[in-house]
């Protein structure tokens, strides 16, 4: 490993993500705020992104995964032109074995100087070109999960093994309390990092809505030694007639799976398609202003293993200065809570959090900004990750 002080010298860092792939601002905005992060350090970055070899580029104009990375690549250019990145960016097209983008005939060269590499939620393959970066960390955002499908799946553990870092937004994941099956791997917590900047305070919506954008199912469930892992569709169920019981609005910008929609409809809740606000980051951005706070569940396994992972839409939310109600997964161990960031585990729990936002609407955004500034500054959390990443023992 080389040793490193984290101000001490300039980098060249790539970043592995979900842009092409997964063209929604929803779901690249996380991305994004690692470039932007990085580039402020004064690093020397570059996102690479690799199709997988089996079809995984959504299209939402068709509604459609398939191989085709049309819609994807122009998606890209746009978000990434958008940051500063517009010629620091390629996509590795292995049904074509062909790399698109502007950087398509500097990978070797990229790669080959790289001082360190970000696999942002271990969502792509560790080939030849990126072995060759001394320094790869796997950047976990899906805790419990990821550690369960390593247990289960030896090609999932064969890809982890590769990485000489592994960081989690399990927070909680060298607690007693969190009871996330152990993988073996080194793990080392981690967050979502925000540009604080580029999400300017805007003022509250007192009448708006408390919305998400979620997924009611995003793969099957695991069952591990016994023990369920479900997804939000299950932590969802006792909370389906909350909007009976509140006068507030709530809004659900609702994919993924078969939800009972009209069953939720019934209960009260407004239902939109999440590709309408996730055209691009920016109409992300613009939907979280738009909103009253964020109201959400997790995912089952996340309360269930108590690892305090914290969402990172939910860091938007908040660094926009918008409160968020969202099911505690053992958060409130080290996030505070209360005023800004309201943690519940049961329906009464969540009214109150709604009732008490809407009665001390301008404290809670003022604190919920706060929060963003004090425990997901980019600067902050990014320092701390190429530290650990550079330094770490390995696997």
């Amino acid at each position: 490993m080389i040793s490193h002080t984290p101000n001490s010298e300039r980098l060249r860092i790539v970043v592995e993500g979900f842009i092409v792939r997964g063209p929604l601002g929803g779901m690249v905005w996380s991305n994004l705020q690692y470039l932007m992060g990085l580039m402020r350090l004064g690093h020397d970055v570059y996102f690479l992104e690799d199709s997988d070899d089996y079809p995984s580029c959504y299209d939402p104009k068709r509604d459609v995964t398939d191989a085709d990375p049309t819609y994807g690549i122009k998606f890209a250019g746009r978000s990434l032109d958008a940051i500063g990145f517009g010629d620091r960016w390629a996509f590795y097209d292995a049904h074509r074995t062909t790399w698109l983008g502007p950087c398509a005939d500097r990978i070797s060269e990229i790669c080959g100087s790289a001082d360190l590499l970000l696999n942002l939620a271990g969502a792509n393959p560790v080939r030849p070109w990126v072995q060759s970066i001394p320094n790869r960390a796997f950047v976990d955002e899906d805790p419990a999960f990821t550690q369960i499908k390593h247990l289960s799946q030896p090609d999932r553990m064969h890809l982890a093994s590769q990485h000489t870092a592994f960081l989690t937004f399990a927070e909680n994941i060298n607690s007693d309390q969190c009871t996330i099956p152990s993988d073996g791997l080194p793990w080392i917590p981690t967050r979502q990092p925000v540009v604080l900047d580029t999400l300017p305070i805007t003022p509250g919506r007192p009448n708006g809505k408390f919305t998400t954008v979620m997924l009611w199912e995003s793969y099957t469930p695991l069952n591990y030694e016994g023990r369920n892992y479900g997804m939000k569709s299950e932590s969802f169920r006792p909370y389906m007639d909350l909007p009976t019981r509140t006068a507030e609005r709530l809004e659900l910008a609702l994919g993924g799976g078969k939800p009972p929609r009209e069953l939720l409809q019934k209960n009260g809740w407004t239902l939109i398609d999440p590709r309408q606000p996730t055209i691009d980051p920016s109409t992300y951005e613009r939907y979280v202003r738009d909103s009253k706070g964020e109201f959400s569940v997790a995912k089952h396994g996340y309360v269930v293993s108590r690892s305090g992972w914290f969402s990172e839409r939910s860091v938007c939310y908040l660094a926009s200065g918008r409160p968020v109600i969202v099911q505690d997964t053992g958060f409130s161990d080290w996030l505070p809570t209360g005023v800004g960031v309201i943690g519940f585990t049961n329906p009464e729990e969540a009214l109150a959090g709604i009732e008490d936002v809407a009665d001390r609407y301008n404290m809670h955004c003022k604190a919920a900004r706060e929060i963003a500034e004090q425990y997901f500054e980019s600067k902050t959390i990014l320092i701390d990750l190429i530290d650990k990443s550079m330094n770490s023992g390995g696997a």
